[in-house]
């Protein structure tokens, strides 16, 4: 049986951080509701493709529209098992919303799969949910994971760290680590 997950997005996520680990989990038979404050099921979000060029940071481009499958109002996060924050410009906007802190809390709170990626850090840290945990994200993001009591996890780029229930990674070449040790702590089996 599938597990029921919200994926919190805000304009500008990143493209392949929301859309990758959405269309993933639907894949494994997995619920999931993507979900913006201020927007209904049906409404798009813009997204953005941040690249690793050569820069001091990523560049950034213009993404897709990425269709909602619930609508914010409705969410109740006790009928979720699990937490999905994407990466990209969004955290830095959600973390300034009560309702969508108040959710993320309701996760720690209730031990339950939380899987941030990249600058998800910035709503995790916002939250006050990383004291004693170990996190990895964009490295830019590294002092607010240490000013919110977290422990940063610089990792390579393409790679994820789990500590307890939540697993985190830098940045979207990470998908492969960071997809497999959240299938794992959601207990889900895929055999060959």
């Amino acid at each position: 049986m599938g597990k029921k997950i919200l994926m919190i997005c805000g304009d500008f996520c990143e493209d392949y951080e929301t859309m990758v680990p959405f269309q993933v989990l639907l894949a494994v038979g997995h619920t999931v509701h993507a979900v913006c404050p201020g927007k209904k099921a049906g409404e798009t979000i813009a997204t953005a493709i941040h690249d690793f060029e050569g820069d001091q940071t990523y560049s950034e481009k213009r993404g897709h529209n990425f269709s909602l499958n619930a609508s914010f109002a409705e969410i109740d996060p006790a009928a979720y098992d699990a937490l999905v924050i994407p990466g990209g410009r969004g955290p830095e906007y959600l973390r300034m919303n009560d309702a969508v802190v108040s959710m993320v809390r309701h996760f720690f709170t209730a031990n339950k799969p939380v899987a941030a990626i990249c600058h998800g850090a910035q709503l995790l840290a916002g939250a006050r949910v990383l004291e004693g945990k170990r996190c990895s994200a964009y490295p830019a993001c590294r002092a607010e994971v240490e000013l919110a009591g977290g422990t940063y996890a610089d990792i390579p780029i393409d790679q994820a760290v789990t500590d307890g229930k939540l697993v985190t990674a830098p940045a979207w070449p990470a998908h492969p680590a960071w997809i497999a040790q959240f299938l794992a702590v959601l207990g889900t089996r895929i055999s060959h």
